[in-house]
């Protein structure tokens, strides 16, 4: 199966939205979630990495990607120099990254790119009797909140819908949360314990909120994760 690129765009320094699309499918069926391996030959050597889908199913065979570029990466650089209409080889969707059903209230915890998944399925479940979702988004940079349009207007169409955006690095005029997401996690949760909680980003992040929420009582049913190495 191949991918075809249809269009990208640069949404902060580094980082692109990719719109792909399986042509030869007449529709790509994902749970939101879940990721696509994408393979390419680089340097005479074949390479496959794996992607979350940024974007909610429904689409026919388009499906986006949000990718930031390693410049000593093996993967990232070929991507980020694809031309529209170029095709890389890619694998259907797997993954195990998904909502726990039934939905309930939940908090999803990002770090970076690993806002991709959670993009995917906040369009896909955020309706006016859905449950309530806080989405507590840390990067480094104000100009690196991906995607920040599109969680604030959420956050206006929805009431049940929370976006926490924090900075570790913030500048003069960021009058919102700042530290990194390990700080506002007790915050989020408001003392709750029967919701469920959903971890996406580099493995020092993932690890480290996890045994804070282990230390609160939390079930290790209550968390799902998906690390970003």
């Amino acid at each position: 199966m191949q991918a075809k690129l249809i269009e990208w765009v640069e949404i902060a320094p580094g980082v692109r939205h990719f719109v792909f699309e399986a042509p030869q499918l007449e529709r790509l069926e994902f749970v939101p979630g879940q990721f696509v391996s994408l393979t390419d030959s680089v340097a005479s050597r074949n390479i496959t990495r794996a992607y979350s889908i940024a974007s909610a199913p429904g689409n026919g065979t388009r499906f986006e990607l949000c990718l930031n570029r390693v410049d000593d990466g093996a993967f990232s650089p070929h991507l980020f120099d694809l031309s529209v209409g170029d095709v890389v080889n890619m694998q259907p969707p797997l993954g195990t990254f998904t909502l726990r059903q039934p939905l309930r209230d939940s908090l999803l915890v990002a770090t970076g790119t690993g806002i991709a998944p959670f993009r995917s399925m906040l369009k896909a479940v955020l309706q006016p009797d859905s449950p309530a979702f806080t989405l507590l988004f840390g990067v480094r940079h104000e100009s690196h909140l991906l995607y920040r349009d599109e969680f604030e207007q959420m956050a206006l169409d929805f009431p049940q819908f929370r976006f926490w955006p924090t900075l570790t690095q913030p500048g003069p005029d960021w009058s919102e949360r700042t530290g990194r997401v390990q700080a506002h996690l007790a915050e989020a949760i408001g003392g709750r314990s029967d919701i469920d909680i959903y971890l996406c980003g580099l493995q020092p992040m993932v690890d480290d909120v996890r045994q804070i929420l282990k230390a609160m009582g939390f079930d290790r049913k209550q968390i799902r994760y998906e690390k970003y190495d």
